[in-house]
């Protein structure tokens, strides 16, 4: 219950240390042994010199999707930059599934090409124009999407961004960041900055806006910020809790748990009408609502059962029914996309792990070996799940795949982060 009232209330924050603000790092910790082999040349350079290494981009969004094993550089056998120049033979004797190829124009664009090494043809042949050099890291996580979609079916998520929060100082003294970066850890823009702590980011549907917990007045309240001009209106600000808000599929409505009325319980907020419904009635702590994704129900905890356990509300009926049964302690429920399963944090004989559960089976599987995970947010793709864990007694950011077969770390170059959350498609 300490544990759970912490999260509730956000004092794991405070225990924050100091954290310079910089671009995240990425550290493969897990690879995934049925991961397709696939390999990468490095793009040809006619002219034009771009600040990003596109091939480097690619390989490593590749790898880090848990899917895909990029073969080093010392083991390619040739640097062809086009389709013309590839021997498929070659490329079969390294046993690699997939090429990739490409070059830099004078003018800026850049050409790539994917083949299918064993079936011997092109997949795909594009030219991807930019604007300005700075925009080149956009660029090869847009060829990466592609690639990921063309080989496995699935949309690629490299094009998306991450949020995060992050603190400087210590003791008395800590400032609170609110970041937004890739979702591979670079470029990071600090959203808003504060002498007290901020919690829970949650995007807007639509990727514009983000929904966070600022306890700036000396009381936590609800505030919407808009990305593109930081124009920021305060959605709640009620006496006692306002936490967890939560965007509805439609982005017209946050729920979240409000303690206005006693206890706290979950409501949902009209936006345009600035209007409050309660839904929860228990004399239990109701709170983390997430809705599912065709908006006809929310998970939230609860440990009116005696302990923190997930529960569904239909808003239909009106009625909330107990979703987890394993262990006595699962928190922090978030669907899949398609709404077929849960992910949560899940305690067990090894600590707080990220955990998913069937929910046509009811099954529940541990996903993560680390002892302290908090906040689970999940890819838009449903692939991956990103989280705060702890590494060397400072907070990082690891992802681990929806199988659990693949990892990877984001940590700061000093400091703690905590509270990830994982935006919708950009584009």
């Amino acid at each position: 219950m300490k544990r759970y009232m912490s999260l509730l209330c956000g004092t794991l924050l405070l225990m924050m240390a100091s954290l310079a603000h910089a671009d995240l790092t990425i550290e493969i910790t897990q690879g995934s042994d049925r991961a397709t082999p696939i390999a990468v040349v490095p793009f040809a350079e006619q002219g034009a010199q771009l600040p990003a290494d596109i091939a480097r981009v690619i390989a490593n969004d590749l790898e880090r999707s848990g899917q895909f094993e990029p073969l080093a550089r010392e083991n390619l056998i040739a640097t062809p930059s086009t389709s013309g120049e590839v021997n498929y033979r070659d490329w079969r004797a390294v046993d690699a599934d997939y090429l990739v190829v490409g070059k830099v124009s004078s003018d800026g664009s850049i050409q790539y090409e994917l083949m299918d090494v064993y079936g011997q043809e092109r997949m795909i042949g594009k030219v991807i124009n930019i604007a300005s050099p700075d925009q080149a890291r956009a660029a090869a996580h847009r060829i990466s999407d592609e690639i990921f979609e063309a080989i496995t079916g699935i949309r690629g998520a490299f094009s998306t961004q991450i949020a995060y929060v992050t603190s400087q100082g210590v003791g008395e003294n800590i400032q609170y960041g609110l970041q937004v970066a890739d979702a591979d850890g670079y470029n990071s823009q600090q959203i808003l900055s504060s002498d007290e702590p901020i919690l829970s980011p949650a995007w807007s549907p639509d990727g514009q806006k983000l929904a966070y917990v600022s306890f700036e007045t000396g009381r936590p309240a609800i505030y919407i910020q808009n990305l593109a001009n930081s124009q920021r209106v305060r959605a709640s600000s009620f006496e006692g809790i306002n936490g967890a808000p939560a965007w509805s599929p439609d982005g017209r409505k946050l729920a979240m748990s409000l303690s206005k009325d006693g206890q706290p319980e979950i409501y949902v907020m009209d936006i345009g009408a600035r209007s409050f419904q309660r839904l929860t009635r228990s004399d239990a702590i109701d709170t983390e609502p997430s809705w599912s994704p065709d908006g006809r129900s929310l998970v939230f905890t609860s440990d009116r059962s005696g302990g923190p356990q997930l529960y569904r509300y239909d808003l239909a009926s009106g009625e909330a029914e107990r979703m987890t049964f394993t262990g006595n302690y699962n928190s922090r429920g978030r669907f899949s996309p398609d709404g077929d399963t849960l992910f949560m944090i899940h305690r067990g004989s090894q600590g707080f792990q990220v955990a998913k559960q069937d929910l046509e089976r009811g099954r529940l599987v541990t996903l993560t070996d680390s002892r302290a995970d908090e906040s689970p947010s999940v890819a838009p793709n449903g692939t991956m799940v990103i989280f705060a864990t702890q590494q060397g007694g400072r907070g990082v950011l690891s992802a681990v795949s929806a199988d659990g077969n693949a990892s990877f770390r984001l940590p700061s170059a000093q400091g703690d982060v905590r509270e990830p959350a994982w935006s919708p498609f950009l584009n």
